[in-house]
């Protein structure tokens, strides 16, 4: 089975090591911690270049003079200088790595903050496994970079600035020779920088697809099962991490590849240069302390190149993700609250008009969901929308709870243009109980709370006594705090379409929106659930997506709907009496209530 899914729309393909530059935002509120961290470093690599002048010293003074007083005294200095190195590396670990892991920890809050605001429309387009892997892949190798590799990339390119400078001082004609082989080590980093940037790139997107696949398998794991489809879901991920695998093995090896063309050539410069210098020492052109010291800046300047270079692919992969990062926040929510907002009236009556609705998809922009749709729904009034599947019913109730601007007409609430009201507060007067009720994984109590998250246990338990669901609840191990499993899974379909009801009930909503609220009950439930239906509706103003009868029967008004325009509206009877689609509807399905009721009179 092939599956695909969009990655995340126009999406740059640079991976300049700049890029990095956008974490200065959330590194700078610990500019105190970073300096410490730096101070730390620059003693960690003057303390490595002092160590260079103490073997020089040792070898002339100490081993030349025969003298053991100076050897003694030389040692001693030695060992003090390595002491203070250790402790400004723990320093620098320890300031460093906290500074990591609190950046990645405000970067994923902030990620996360940003992702909740975007509209239902950014994730029609936007695999939600892709989005899953920006925040966790992607900020762990910026956790990498920030706690690590930025470290070892800053106190390298001092110690192999600084033993450059030592290079000179000590013997200019030796320095002269070292740095012949600079050109073909410089080389092989720009020829193969790129290969291993774009190699990266390709390697990162293969785990945000392995990402999403598993995502998307493990969610629909019993419909997997149920068809015996673990074979194919076998193979297909196989095949992804194969794929993953692979694009990862290019990149090592490229990466491999640069790193030892880069030791070969620095160090087998200095073996070059070693015999150079020994030659200087017996002719006496340099004492053996000079030749020591050389050969000591020598690998201090070959060691920070080789770990610069093996740095680098890191941060040109972080740079890759901060760019993946900073795209996903730079993403802007289609909705979005007007910068005059208006304020619905208290209280609210719950008057709703769709003025000329028009609207499409934006997955589905060929495709028009609702054209000219006009309807007025009076306080307190309950109108069920009937039609076929696919005719507009549910963007219907998306556009009233503003998931969507229309993208023509208006929609109004108590003469209020919901476009001028922040979606929150538009939200907050509505309750919805949908067809396939969203289940969090905790407890019983903490999802009925979703409803009002100030409510008392007092408020918790009567919402699912009106929702009829106390009588399950109770018989669970730990009542209303027993864990229900991830999406709920540890409950029938009818039960965790009452918690979504005790949630609604909870709201005390002054718009009711029910999408085939009792779709997953049995007839027994169904009873208990539509007698809580009828209170909670009463004094609501109720929108019902219909599916029952008795729903259809009990509601003030019918609108059928056919290919997003309104066919029909009038009472069960009046309908009836008219024949047309609803009839055609009621035949199939409400006079029959027996036989299998089709989806398209949803």
């Amino acid at each position: 089975m092939a599956r695909g899914g969009a990655n995340l729309p126009d999406r740059p393909t640079s991976r300049e090591i700049r890029r990095l530059s956008d974490l200065l935002r959330f590194v700078s509120p610990y500019r105190w911690r970073v300096i410490g961290g730096t101070l730390a470093l620059l003693v960690t690599a003057s303390t490595v270049l002092a160590l260079g002048s103490g073997m020089r010293y040792l070898v002339d003074r100490g081993f030349g003079l025969g003298d053991p007083h100076i050897l003694d005294q030389t040692v001693a200095a030695l060992f003090a200088v390595t002491v203070v190195m250790a402790v400004a590396t723990y320093a620098r670990f320890y300031f460093v790595t906290w500074v990591g892991e609190r950046v990645v920890a405000d970067i994923r809050k902030a990620v996360f903050d940003h992702i909740v605001s975007l509209s239902p429309g950014f994730f029609e387009i936007t695999r939600t496994g892709e989005v899953v892997s920006r925040l966790t892949t992607d900020t762990t190798l910026l956790q990498t970079v920030v706690g690590s590799s930025a470290s070892i990339a800053l106190r390298n390119t001092i110690m192999m600035v600084g033993a450059t400078v030592m290079l000179f001082i000590t013997s200019p004609k030796l320095t002269g020779l070292v740095f012949l082989v600079v050109p073909f080590v410089v080389a092989p980093i720009i020829i193969y920088g790129r290969k291993v940037r774009v190699l990266s790139r390709l390697s990162q997107d293969k785990i945000a697809e392995v990402s999403a696949d598993a995502n998307e398998s493990l969610y629909g794991i019993r419909t997997v099962q149920a068809f015996a489809h673990e074979t194919e879901e076998r193979k297909r991920f196989g095949s992804r991490v194969e794929e993953s695998f692979d694009a990862a093995t290019d990149r090592i090896r490229a990466r491999a590849l640069l790193t030892a063309l880069v030791i070969l050539l620095v160090f087998g410069a200095i073996s070059i240069v070693l015999w150079i210098g020994g030659a200087d020492v017996l002719a006496g052109s340099i004492s053996a302390g000079q030749l020591s010291a050389f050969v000591f800046y020598a690998i201090v300047v070959a060691g920070s190149l080789g770990a610069i270079t093996e740095v680098v692919g890191d941060l040109q992969r972080a740079a890759g993700a901060m760019e993946r990062i900073i795209e996903l926040l730079n993403t802007q929510p289609i909705i979005t609250a007007p910068a005059l907002p208006k304020y619905l009236p208290k209280p609210l009556t719950g008057r709703i008009k769709f003025e000329g609705v028009s609207f499409q998809y934006p997955s589905r922009p060929e495709q028009t969901a609702l054209e000219n749709f006009t309807l007025e729904i009076q306080p307190g009034e309950t109108v069920a929308i009937v039609g076929p599947s696919g005719a507009g019913k549910t963007t219907v109730m998306q556009l009233l709870m503003r998931f969507y601007d229309p993208d023509a007409g208006r929609i109004t609430l108590d003469g209020i243009d919901i476009r001028d009201v922040v979606p929150q507060d538009l939200r907050s007067a509505m309750g919805l109980v949908p067809q396939d009720p969203v289940i969090f994984s905790s407890s019983a109590a903490e999802n009925i709370l979703y409803g009002r998250p100030d409510a008392d246990r007092t408020a918790i338990r009567q919402a699912a006594d009106a929702a009829h669901a106390t009588e399950f609840l109770d018989r669970l191990p730990q009542g209303f705090d027993t864990h229900l499993g991830e999406r709920g899974v540890r409950l029938s379909g009818g039960q965790r379409q009452r918690i979504a009801i005790a949630r609604a009930v909870l709201r005390n909503p002054t718009l009711l929106l029910l999408d085939e609220a009792t779709s997953a009950l049995d007839a027994e439930s169904e009873q208990l659930v539509q007698a809580a239906l009828d209170k909670l509706m009463v004094g609501r103003t109720t929108l019902v997506i219909a599916h029952r009868l008795a729903t259809v029967l009990k509601a003030n008004r019918i609108v059928v709907i056919d290919k997003g325009r309104i066919d029909a509206i009038g009472t069960h009877a009046e309908l009836i009496r008219q024949g047309g689609l609803y009839a055609r509807l009621a035949e199939l399905q409400f006079d029959q209530p027996k036989k299998s009721e089709p989806e398209a009179a949803a």
